[in-house]
């Protein structure tokens, strides 16, 4: 059961977070410098796992872009920025949506998780990921193509190890699994699709995401959930999009648990929670170091402010008033 939104609301907006990939060194410095509740975002990070979240996020540390520092690293981030638009511009979204590891951002931003907690489940999300495949054994790849048909790609790929991940857009899809059978993927594609805006971009991972190589990880992080699970506010979770059913959360705690755990292994229905919001709000407002969403908003017709340092967020709400 998917509870969809029954009409546009007027006057209310809705607030959507990028995932991995839209990290980048000094990311979240500047608010971190000129605004109090995100320095104390920060401060709040590093004495929940026990390392100094900041000094990561804002150094040319490698282990940025290690997936279980990635995760912990681009909610603090976004948290950080969130908390400073609701403070300095009585910033109040009615909406949340995020893709992939920015659904936990959105899921704190909306009151269902405590931050701190959250921190702990996506550092324990992101080593269970790494290590569900081995280094170089899984691969993913951006597919690109005006008016895509997913189930067209599905069924060309179906007697191969390979997922679609991630259905970001009318004109993106991302496809998962093993790496030897990827260039299998590209050449079935390519023999298919011959309009000029066609191409597959390979992207730089270490592992298989959204795939049935996660599936071996389901277990244990549905084990991190329930542990955290008394501390959520579930109640709270039907105004956050799901990537795994494309509709608004169920507000019951079992029901965001098993949605979070079988997004792993399933593909990210980004498309879908984007029509999901729209179908609630007009007004979407991005919230990360990176703004990919902007580029997917478009594709259904829908603007999609973006918010990646402080300036920006000035410019933006101080035009909004």
């Amino acid at each position: 059961m998917i509870r969809e939104p029954a009409m546009i609301h007027e006057n209310s907006a809705a607030v959507v977070f990028p995932g991995q990939g839209s990290q980048r060194p000094g990311m979240g410095k500047d608010f971190f410098d000129n605004v109090p509740i995100s320095r104390q975002t920060f401060e709040e990070a590093s004495d929940a796992l026990g390392w100094d979240v900041a000094a990561l996020c804002f150094s040319e540390d490698e282990r940025l872009n290690l997936t279980e520092f990635t995760q912990p690293c681009i909610v603090t981030t976004e948290i950080a920025m969130f908390r400073a638009v609701q403070t300095l511009f009585s910033f109040s979204p009615s909406f949340y949506g995020g893709h992939s590891l920015g659904e936990f951002s959105a899921l704190v931003a909306a009151g269902v998780f405590p931050f701190q907690d959250t921190l702990r489940i996506v550092h324990e999300r992101g080593r269970l990921m790494q290590n569900a495949v081995p280094v170089g054994v899984g691969g993913m790849a951006a597919v690109i193509l005006n008016d895509l048909d997913v189930q067209q790609i599905r069924s060309l790929l179906s007697d191969l190890p390979v997922d679609v991940a991630n259905e970001n857009s009318l004109h993106q899809v991302v496809i998962s699994g093993d790496a030897k059978a990827l260039p299998v993927a590209e050449s079935r594609l390519t023999e298919q699709f011959t309009d000029s805006s066609f191409r597959v971009v390979p992207l730089r991972v270490s592992a298989p995401f959204h795939s049935r190589f996660m599936k071996s990880i389901e277990e244990p992080f549905e084990q991190v959930l329930r542990a955290s699970s008394p501390l959520w506010k579930s109640q709270n979770a039907d105004k956050v999009t799901s990537n795994y059913t494309g509709g608004y959360h169920l507000p019951t705690t079992e029901a965001v648990s098993t949605a979070l755990v079988l997004q792993l292994s399933h593909a990210v229905r980004w498309v879908d929670n984007m029509r999901t919001l729209s179908s609630s709000t007009k007004s979407v407002f991005e919230v990360g170091p990176g703004r990919p969403l902007r580029d997917f908003f478009k594709t259904i017709g829908i603007t999609c402010s973006s918010v990646t340092t402080l300036s920006a967020a000035e410019r933006l709400f101080r035009n909004e008033k």
